[in-house]
């Protein structure tokens, strides 16, 4: 049980981190904004220069929804460029500035009106409520859109920034977590202050997990779920606290969320009582997945379909219909009591109308002076107004509904403040930082956890800083080594204080030293045959069984002293980095029994799954009959003019491409060693192979190019976009997580003399690249420089060399 010195070291702990990982935002974002031009702003992906506001409204909770786009008269196409602004990104609207006199114009002209005193700024500060490839919306607060400051700009730009705000909540939710462990940390004027619940108890480590509740007469709504996911779902229903669901790659683990969805929500013989259920995922694209799927399913026999609500902004803008008309925003404005609310809404836009000079009928001048304050004074009654009746509405809806889903952050937000569940779900677990969990497991007195922790992880930018800066400090001690043929004396002494000191103040005493899920800094010390630890699986458990795992036995080493096993379960320790998920912690404190792992993929050719399955989840993944053979000339388009064509190009599963000894070297776009990578020949030889692939009827849809670096996929663009536009897909590794397509091409981009391979020895950012295909998977890259990557990347390229179709690279 985890001592009162555990539980505040514990949180002690995660402050530090969440800390520096802020500061790590806020110091990347300021000196690209200081530093960069426009143009390498826009470059860099930080930055949509020459955009025209398209329309303003009125959104929930009052904000001001701003739409913009590229406009004809400036651009050739409407099509934005590649850039990293996602939905939840805080981003600034401000007058559009261009390279050369123009921008020093613009300088000058600031520069004056802040000597004279006078300033206007036409800038205004929201987060990115949608995105497209032709528009992007942000929402301003009504805060910031309450005063002159919304006068924007015909002529804008959008700029990213450091999101703070986030960090904020997250802190606020540690801070709540500190007082309900540690009931000492509370005065007399805490209010609202949640009870310390069993969960809370067990994820804390303050006590074991409860013995497992049998569900008699179970009856599975979904009669195709394989075994491993009736056992996961089982398990699921029968843990009194916490559940957690291993789902590798296209082994079906939203399919197996929504049935423990229905089980949780519905009245059964096995569940007499109807449980009200929080969904929550770590981005919107997860929870969109699992509303699409829970408003496709029949209604049940009672004829009354699940009453489900999608609380905050939807992170793409739906082809289903069913999808909008779940959210809050669309609920809300159908009830009875939102006719008022409207009215109000309606007054409002019109009075911003006003404002911006786009009222009804003829051009209207934009009010000026005395007039237009007394118009803002208007405004602000009425954004009053509104979120008052407002509130009314969106309680009434809420109330109603059975089943909530929301990210982990928006589930925190003023909706859902006064709202408690039986149950929270998280998918995408392993990809959420452990402080944003807690935000809707303080709302819930269960806790099922959905992932893969052989994916990516949450990124972390204070990581990157922290390698970055230990392998500065390697490459300064190089030459002293070179010279005397000996350690420095530094690493000497480093070596005896890590036996006997003791850990730094703000890691205390006891901070987690036991290896968890591979992070990019330990990859490179793993291959195909890694132990149990690194997956969290105990090959001595079968999953599917339910049986309770083995006591774990010491290995003795080879001088006859008993070593620890790595995989023994811990207690509480504050984590190494924001990368330790709760998902790994969890496993880590009490082992294989804490979850279940889908052992059944329905994605990809049995040829393709093999190293992932070897590499990553000990030979356990195994492929259903329904794609173990499946082929690109089983697609009805395909079609090869010959025997040879239909072979290459038809038949193979996995093909790669090794440019070693063709010397097609990278070059680094940006400042140094700082830019991103890309490979103009790699570039060449997969727009000829996509060529190859339209060639005999593949279309640009069924295909997805993956590649690590953001300057290669701005090269591949430019290459491939105006031949295919946007129907072919072309991506980093951390956008396609979660995603498939019948082929994948992969340019992995590295290659040198110095054989540096940078975060390719991640070897969960290879596993996602490498099982998103489903039919052909095709690799691009130097096997000569890759194979000096780590033991993960070199049995990588041994057993594409042995499995794999490989072909001369060389550019005819």
């Amino acid at each position: 049980m985890a001592s009162e010195n555990e539980l505040r070291a514990f949180i002690a702990r995660h402050r530090v981190l969440l800390d520096r990982e802020r500061e790590a935002e806020v110091e990347r974002s300021s000196l690209l904004l200081s530093n960069c031009g426009p143009k390498l702003l826009e470059q860099k992906g930080l930055a949509l220069g020459g955009l025209g506001i398209a329309s303003v409204n009125i959104g929930l909770g009052g904000k001001t929804i701003v739409e913009l786009e590229r406009p004809a008269a400036y651009h050739t196409t409407p099509i934005f460029p590649p850039h990293t602004l996602r939905p939840g990104d805080l981003a600034r609207i401000e007058e559009n500035v261009s390279e050369g006199p123009a921008r020093k114009k613009a300088t000058a002209k600031s520069k004056k009106a802040e000597a004279t005193g006078i300033t206007q700024s036409r800038s205004a500060e929201g987060v990115v409520y949608k995105v497209s490839d032709v528009r992007i919306v942000i929402a301003i607060d009504a805060k910031e859109a309450s005063s002159d400051e919304l006068d924007l700009p015909e002529r804008c730009r959008l700029v990213k920034l450091a999101n703070s705000v986030t960090y904020d909540r997250m802190d606020k939710t540690l801070d709540l977590l500190e007082k309900v462990v540690l009931p000492n940390s509370v005065t007399s004027n805490d209010k609202n202050i949640p009870t310390l619940t069993p969960l809370i108890r067990v994820l804390m480590g303050m006590a074991a997990p409860s013995a497992r509740v049998p569900v008699e007469g179970l009856t599975f709504f979904d009669e195709s779920l394989n075994p491993s996911q009736r056992e996961a779902v089982k398990f699921a229903l029968e843990s009194p606290e916490v559940a957690c669901i291993h789902g590798p790659p296209g082994t079906g683990k939203t399919h197996t969320l929504i049935e423990i969805i229905r089980q949780l929500s519905t009245v059964t013989p096995s569940n007499p009582k109807p449980l009200r259920l929080l969904i929550c995922g770590a981005s919107n694209l997860s929870v969109d997945n699992i509303l699409e799927r829970l408003l496709a399913l029949p209604p049940p026999a009672s004829g009354e379909k699940l009453k489900v609500t999608r609380v905050g902004h939807p992170a793409r803008v739906m082809a289903h219909e069913g999808v909008l008309d779940s959210t809050l925003e669309a609920k809300a404005s159908r009830s009875d009591q939102a006719l008022l609310a409207k009215d109000v809404k309606n007054e409002l836009e019109a009075a911003l109308d006003l404002l911006s000079g786009k009222g009804k009928g003829a051009k209207v001048k934009p009010l000026r002076g005395a007039d237009r304050k007394k118009m803002w004074e208007e405004v602000r009654a009425l954004r009053k107004e509104y979120r008052q009746r407002e509130g009314g509405v969106i309680e009434t809806v809420l109330g109603e509904s059975q089943v909530v889903l929301a990210t982990c952050y928006s589930s925190g937000g003023r909706q859902l403040k006064n709202h408690q569940f039986d149950a929270v779900i998280i998918d995408e677990a392993t990809q959420a930082m452990e402080a944003v969990c807690w935000i809707p497991i303080f709302k819930a007195k269960k806790l099922i956890l959905a992932g893969d922790p052989m994916q990516l992880p949450p990124t972390i930018l204070s990581e990157d800083d922290r390698k970055k800066k230990r392998s500065d400090a390697k490459l300064k001690s190089a030459p002293s080594k070179a010279k005397t043929g000996q350690k420095p004396p530094i690493a000497r002494q480093s070596k005896r204080e890590k036996a006997t000191a003791a850990p730094p103040p703000d890691v205390a005493a006891n901070v987690d030293e036991e290896p968890g899920p591979p992070s990019s800094s330990d990859s490179d010390d793993s291959d195909g045959s890694d132990s149990d630890a690194e997956s969290g699986e105990d090959e001595r458990t079968e999953i599917g069984k339910g049986e309770s795992p083995q006591p774990f036995k010491t290995r003795s080493t080879e001088k006859g002293k008993p070593k620890r096993d790595m995989r023994k379960k811990q207690g509480l320790r504050p984590p190494r980095s924001l990368e330790t998920t709760l998902f790994d912690r969890l496993e880590k404190m009490y082992g294989p029994r804490i979850k279940r792992m889908l052992n059944v993929q329905y994605r990809m050719h049995a040829e393709i799954a093999a190293f992932p399955s070897k590499a990553m989840y000990q030979n356990k993944l195994m492929s259903h009959p329904s794609v173990a053979a499946h082929l690109l000339r089983d697609l009805p388009n395909a079609k090869a003019s010959s025997e040879d064509e239909e072979k290459e190009l038809l038949t193979t599963p996995v093909a790669f491409f090794d440019t070693a000894g063709c010397e097609y070297y990278e070059r680094t776009e940006g400042d140094g060693d700082e830019g991103s990578r890309c490979n103009e020949n790699e570039a060449t030889i997969v727009k000829n192979y996509v060529d190859q692939l339209a060639s005999v009827g593949i279309l640009a849809s069924q295909i997805a190019i993956v590649t690590p670096y953001q300057a290669q996929v701005t090269l591949l663009s430019s290459l491939l976009r105006p031949v295919y536009g946007l129907d072919l897909e072309i991506g980093s590794v951390d956008g396609m997580q979660g995603r498939e397509k019948e082929v994948i091409v992969m340019s992995l981009v590295r290659s040198n003399d110095k054989r540096e391979v940078g975060f390719l020895k991640d070897k969960r950012r290879l596993n996602v690249a490498m099982t998103r295909a489903k039919m052909h998977l095709c690799v691009v890259g130097d096997s000569s420089t890759l194979k000096h990557g780590g033991k993960f990347l070199k049995s990588w390229m041994t057993w594409l060399e042995t499995h794999a179709d490989v072909r001369y690279a060389g550019l005819e």
